[in-house]
């Protein structure tokens, strides 16, 4: 994001003399421009100029050579000698510029760089350095670290340079004390990316008189509309546009504005005031002419690129890329180019546009840069489309200052000023001699004019405004307004405005410019119109999550999305499940390009974090949606953008969906129960689950069922016998409950016996009535309580005895839970005795003995169908 320095701004806006950072920024906030951090410089003193005395190379035994040096440092640094004279520091440097004569930039002891660098007397070489004399990087203004910061190249003029003494704060010479603003910049407002825009954003905060610098160089720029018709007139370089691919019928490059500078001293220093803006803007100086260039982008926010002009071979065409063409950036890296990518070209030996100079609006290529060798410079400044840059930095991964502010829109009319600006700049500090006939070649196209009503910031924000108000606001942000007699205005949008095209745009231009504060607050009524509230299926919803959490249990979201390593893990058939699985075509990880058919894949990957951090009693749910593809479903149709479709449209595609029911899982692991001094920890098997499943169905009135399966059916991810199909009353299977099966919780680094759950929460839901309860009267008579413990061959289930205890108990059964389940030899083979505690209560009598043992026979007599005998 950019960054605000206020001795820059003050170039274009008037600023008050005491201005703060946090003034600054509270400024800008009231016009949108949100405050990201106050950067303030952790260096503290004493950072002085010192003066070389005398620098003696000191060959070391390691193969280093270090330089033992006398600096000056000013009276009230240097040491004192027997007679209390002051004297020169002693200092060592190994930096291989360190030269006596020089001025740098000497560290004190007591000073503290950043990092937490302190700067003491130390004894190093066979000598005691008495401070350090320092480098770009280490004092945190750039990234040089290729030897220290010499006076003479830094950018200072020499009366600046011969008025350095001895003693000199640095801090201040360099700025380091000096705070710096960076701000967030929304993606339509791309002209706050400069100090230009920055400025006007100020002055139409405070009021404050702002300069636009554009005004004043146009005023420079050669006029060469007239000789561009003479046939005569020879630019500086032929620029052709050929556009074979626009996107979005948008043509890549609608202006491109050349001008030559001719000998340019290329190696002369950039200025200091240049440097330090740049530096204090998080960009590295390099040279006169990349300096220069950056310079400008920041300060008018149009990005400029230079050419060495003497290997230019013209015509430069800018077209698309042809399929298979490849290019070497500045940056080292070879990009193969898509014919969707927009290039700079030039033509050498006569063959037109074939080699590649740049990738357009992004970076530049490694042929054709500046060096030290450049005499004569062609400045290039464009127009390019906003998507076309947009997608080329993102699919090669190079973003740039540059491409941040082409797609974001770049001013159509900025191009003149802005190449006037960097030639100003290259002949005043390079000696260069600018040429008069520069090539503008522009198909740029007006910005279509708004019909805009006034009434619209009352209708659309709510605000009072006079209409004098409104077209000074208007006026003041750069538009051209017409008409106005009767509210009713045409407005002409600026050109470093391109979000600006329709009038509800305007009217937030107005809400923003009068004080988002200022809007009055009105609760808007919400007429009931039928239902309100939450539906029967939201509700459901919300009693399943408060039941989990209830029990222990913590919910979590994650991402859907699935691959081989999860498909694997789960023991699942990877290709099986691939054809019935949604694909993503630009997933956001290359390895889970499928949305997920299961909760627990997903959730595991949680659970297997937490594990991983040190948390081993895990238990977590999620409610959420999973995505089952019908391999017959029609094909989605491809429908047009910018129009809504059909309704017939609408249909085809819903029927291309996937079905996507919502799902409700948990996964615990670890201990269920710690040990106390009354208890002993217990860890997570099946029951626990089992458990969490129950009370779900208890708080639904479901009336969920579990039914022990045959493996095969259960499916690879749970174990054979530790796991059960939950099936609805009519029988359908809406789920699995038990233990993971071994090789998945080895897979997944989980512990033994962890146990998980997962229900079709849409399909259970579905199920239930919305009917109210009928609410039995509360007997009055008091309870009889039995146990009946059973003996019942193993291929009964608990629930079928349970169903026939209660059907045959009738009205009279209060409540019946299993409380015993026991197999051993002394009962047989294939036998196991289930035990439950029952509670019978009469709604209209006292039951007495009689009527106790009458039920109980009609218990064991109905229990016999099943097989089942009542222990003695």
């Amino acid at each position: 994001m950019p960054m605000v320095d206020i001795d820059w701004l003050s170039d274009h806006v008037k600023l008050a003399e005491d201005l703060s950072y946090e003034q600054l920024a509270a400024d800008l906030v009231r016009v949108g421009l949100e405050e990201e951090m106050i950067h303030r410089s952790s260096v503290t003193g004493p950072i002085v100029v010192g003066y070389v005395v005398d620098a003696t190379p000191e060959p070391q035994k390691n193969g280093k050579t270090i330089n033992w040096c006398h600096v000056d440092v000013g009276d009230a640094f240097n040491d004192k000698d027997e007679q209390g004279n002051p004297v020169p520091r002693g200092i060592v440097c190994g930096a291989p510029n360190m030269a006596a004569g020089e001025k740098v930039v000497v560290t004190l002891p007591g000073a503290v760089l950043p990092g937490d660098f302190r700067i003491e007397p130390r004894k190093t070489y066979g000598h005691v350095s008495d401070g350090m004399c320092a480098s770009e990087r280490e004092l945190g203004i750039g990234d040089s670290h290729d030897g220290i910061i010499l006076l003479r190249e830094h950018g200072f003029s020499e009366d600046e340079y011969e008025a350095l003494k001895p003693g000199d704060d640095a801090i201040a010479l360099l700025h380091l004390n000096n705070p710096i603003l960076e701000i967030n910049i929304t993606p339509d407002r791309g002209y706050a990316f400069s100090y230009r825009g920055i400025a006007r954003e100020y002055h139409n905060s405070t009021g404050a008189a702002f300069t636009d610098p554009v005004k004043q160089l146009n005023r420079v720029v050669p006029d060469i509309a007239a000789a561009e018709v003479d046939p005569s007139y020879q630019p500086d370089v032929e620029v052709e546009i050929e556009d074979d691919n626009p996107i979005h019928d948008v043509v890549g490059c609608d202006r491109y504005y050349a001008r030559a500078i001719h000998h340019v001293d290329t190696e002369a220093r950039t200025p200091n005031v240049v440097r330090r803006r740049l530096i204090r803007a998080g960009m590295r100086p390099i040279s006169l002419p990349v300096d220069v260039t950056n310079y400008v982008m920041l300060d008018l926010g149009q990005p400029l690129h230079a050419y060495d002009l003497d290997k230019i071979a013209p015509p430069i065409v800018v077209r698309r890329a042809h399929e298979g063409e490849e290019l070497l950036t500045l940056d080292g890296r070879k990009h193969e180019l898509s014919p969707e990518d927009l290039l700079i070209t030039d033509s050498p030996n006569g063959e037109r546009s074939s080699r590649i100079l740049g990738l357009a609006g992004v970076m530049g290529g490694m042929y054709g840069e500046v060096t030290a060798e450049t005499k004569n410079i062609l400045i290039e400044a464009a127009h390019f489309d906003p998507i076309s840059i947009a997608r080329s930095a993102r699919r090669h991964k190079i973003p740039s200052e540059a491409s941040r502010r082409f797609e974001r829109g770049v001013d159509t009319k900025l191009q003149p000023a802005a190449v006037q600006e960097a030639v100003e700049m290259l002949t005043r500090y390079g000696s260069g001699e600018a040429s008069h006939e520069p090539k503008d070649l522009d198909n740029t196209v007006k910005p279509r004019d708004i019909h805009f009503k006034a009434s619209e910031v009352k209708r659309l924000a709510g605000l009072d405004c006079e209409l004098n108000r409104i077209s000074e606001i208007l006026a003041d942000i750069g538009c051209r307004l017409g008409g106005g007699g009767n509210g009713e205005f045409t407005v002409a949008p600026p050109t470093w405005r391109p979000d600006l095209t329709q009038a509800c745009d305007l009217v937030e231009e107005v809400a923003r410019l009068v004080g988002y504060d200022n809007i009055p607050v009105v609760v808007p009524s919400a007429p009931v119109l039928g239902t309100s509230g939450l539906d029967a299926t939201q509700r459901r919803q919300r009693w399943v999550a408060n039941t989990l959490a209830e029990y222990g249990l913590v919910e979590t979201l994650s991402y859907p999305f699935v691959g081989d390593e999860d498909f694997k893990a789960f023991g699942v058939d990877a290709e099986r499940i691939k054809h019935s699985s949604v694909e993503l075509e630009n997933p956001l990880a290359g390895d889970r390009p499928y949305l997920r058919r299961s909760l627990l894949m997903t959730l595991a990957l949680t659970v297997q974090r937490n594990i991983r951090r040190g948390l081993q009693n895990v238990g977590i749910y999620e409610v959420g949606r999973v995505f089952l593809w019908d391999e017959q479903a029609p094909a989605i149709p491809a429908l047009p953008g910018g129009v809504r479709p059909s309704d017939d449209e609408l249909a085809a595609l819903d029927a291309g969906l996937p079905e996507q029911p919502t799902h409700v899982a948990g996964i615990l692991t670890g201990d269920a129960e710690d040990a106390g001094w009354l208890s002993e920890k217990r860890p997570v098997d099946w029951s626990d689950a089992v458990e969490v499943l129950h009370r779900i169905s208890d708080r639904l009135g479901a009336q969920l069922r579990l039914n022990q399966a045959d493996p095969d059916e259960i499916g690879p991810s749970w174990h054979p016998g530790r796991s059960a199909q939950i099936l609805l009353p009519d029988g359908s299977v809406v789920g699995t409950v038990g233990e993971f099966h071994p090789k998945v919780n080895a897979a997944l680094g989980l512990p033994a016996h962890s146990a998980a759950f997962e229900l079709d929460f849409t399909a259970v839901s579905s199920s239930l009535e919305d009917a109210p309860v009928q609410a039995k009267p509360i007997s009055a008579f008091p309870p009889v309580h039995q146990d009946l413990a059973f003996t019942v061959p193993r291929s009964v289930t608990a629930q079928q005895l349970q169903d026939v205890i209660a059907q045959a108990a009738g009205d009279d059964l209060e409540s019946i839970r299993l409380f015993d389940v026991f197999t051993g030899a002394q009962l047989g083979e294939d036998v196991k005795s289930l035990a439950f505690a029952v509670t019978f209560r009469s709604p209209v009598k006292t039951l007495g003995a009689e009527d106790s043992e009458h039920l109980r026979g009609v218990i064991v007599e109905q229990a016999a169908q099943l097989g089942a005998q009542l222990r003695a």
